[in-house]
C-alpha cells in the first residue's frame, strides 16, 4: 500500500514538473524575443525612439509576463516602463545588489560587454513585495532570471527576466 501510495506522488509530481517546464521555456523565449526586438527598435528608429517606446507602460516590448529596460555600460538605467517618475537618466545602478550582496547589475554589464547577450540570476524583490511598506532591507526577495542583450553596435543593453 505504501509503494502504491510513493509511486502515486512521484508520478504526479512528474506531471507537475513536466507541465511547468513549458511555460517556464515559454517565458525565457518571450524574454529573449522582447530584448532582440527592443535592440533592433533602437537601431532602427534611433536611441530616443527606443527610450520612449521602453520606457511606456503600454509599449509593444511590455507584456503580461515581463518587460524590457534599458541601461548603458556605466550601469545607468536609461528606460524602464515601471521606474519611479523621476528622471531615468539619473539612476546610477551600477553599485546595486540583490539580497545576498551580490553586484548583479554589473553581471548584466560585464555579460553585456563580453559575450553579448545571456541569462543572469540574482535574488530581488517581487513587484508585489516592493509594493509593502516596509524598509527595502526587510523585504523578502525571490529568485530572478534575467536575460540580457547588448544592442548591436552600441554600450546599451537590455534586460528582461522573471522570478521563479
Amino acid at each position: 500500500m505504501k509503494r502504491g501510495a510513493v509511486i502515486a506522488l512521484v508520478l504526479m509530481a512528474s506531471i507537475v514538473l513536466a507541465a511547468n517546464a513549458p511555460a517556464e521555456s515559454s517565458i525565457k523565449d518571450e524574454c529573449v524575443f522582447l530584448c532582440r526586438a527592443a535592440a533592433n527598435f533602437i537601431n532602427d528608429n534611433g536611441v530616443d525612439a527606443g527610450l520612449a517606446e521602453i520606457a511606456s507602460r503600454e509599449g509593444r516590448f511590455v507584456s503580461k509576463n515581463t518587460y524590457v529596460f534599458l541601461m548603458d555600460f556605466e550601469g545607468n538605467r536609461l528606460a524602464h516602463p515601471y521606474a519611479a517618475p523621476n528622471d531615468p537618466k539619473t539612476m546610477k545602478l551600477a553599485h546595486m545588489k540583490d539580497t545576498t550582496g551580490k553586484l548583479f547589475v554589473r553581471e548584466f554589464i560585464e555579460l553585456a560587454r563580453t559575450k553579448g547577450e545571456g541569462w543572469t540570476e540574482y535574488m530581488y524583490p517581487t513587484p508585489q513585495e516592493l509594493k509593502k511598506p516596509t524598509p527595502y532591507k526587510e523585504k523578502v526577495s525571490s529568485r530572478k532570471l534575467s536575460y540580457v542583450y547588448r544592442v548591436p553596435g552600441k554600450d546599451l543593453f537590455v534586460v528582461a527576466g522573471y522570478f521563479e
